[in-house]
């Protein structure tokens, strides 16, 4: 299998990257998604979180309340240490569970990560090969503003708070660019998943 990190800075347009490539057949494994999952109700994840930080992080329902999590550990980077000891190694187990599933169908498997942060924390290594999607700051403000709704000022913020644009680059085995309309982004995505998928057999030695 060839095993694929995505990341891409935020606005870039990682996620219909992502979407685009699930669709061609690649597996998925998103890395924030399994980071909910790990704690759903029932989970000996949330169980966990409970018995370390209590059961006033608990909602009504007895599901996560995330902002009053994210308010106790955010401020405390012991306690998000705390946090981050419980839940990552579950995520961490379910990304593995994931890839073993993808190998078994198929040797020549694409899995491809969705990792954020894959820049920030030095994650490129663990990846056969390293995606980025990128787009202009530009481009990157003016979709956060108008799509998102944020402010300029936080966006802006939320852009600074991230690797800078030269720095994913620089970890990118293959770039998608995503300036433009919708159309082109699909037309890239189809001729990088073909390589992908030619990297793969090329690995399993189909």
């Amino acid at each position: 299998m060839l095993k694929v990190g995505l990341t891409g800075g935020i606005g870039a347009g990682k996620s219909e990257v992502s979407r685009l490539l699930q669709g061609h057949g690649a597996v998925i494994v998103d890395a924030d998604k399994i980071a909910r999952e790990v704690v759903e109700p029932g989970t000996p994840g949330l169980t966990a979180v409970v018995e370390e930080f209590g059961e006033e992080v608990l909602a009504p329902d007895g599901s996560l309340d995330r902002p009053r999590l994210g308010a106790v550990v955010f401020a405390d980077t012991e306690r998000l240490a705390a946090l981050n000891a419980i839940v990552h190694p579950l995520v961490g187990e379910r990304s593995a569970e994931l890839e073993r599933q993808a190998a078994a169908d198929s040797a020549s498997a694409v899995i491809v990560h969705d990792v954020p942060l894959l820049t920030e924390n030095g994650l490129a290594p663990l990846y056969d090969l390293v995606l980025v999607v990128d787009a202009s700051p530009k481009t990157q403000l003016d979709r956060l503003v108008r799509l998102r709704g944020m402010t300029e000022e936080d966006a802006q913020a939320r852009m600074a708070a991230q690797a800078t644009r030269e720095e994913r680059l620089a970890v990118a085995d293959l770039v998608i660019g995503n300036d433009g309309p919708l159309e082109e982004l699909e037309t890239r995505v189809r001729e990088v998943w073909d390589e992908l998928c030619k990297r793969a057999q090329e690995r399993s030695g189909a």
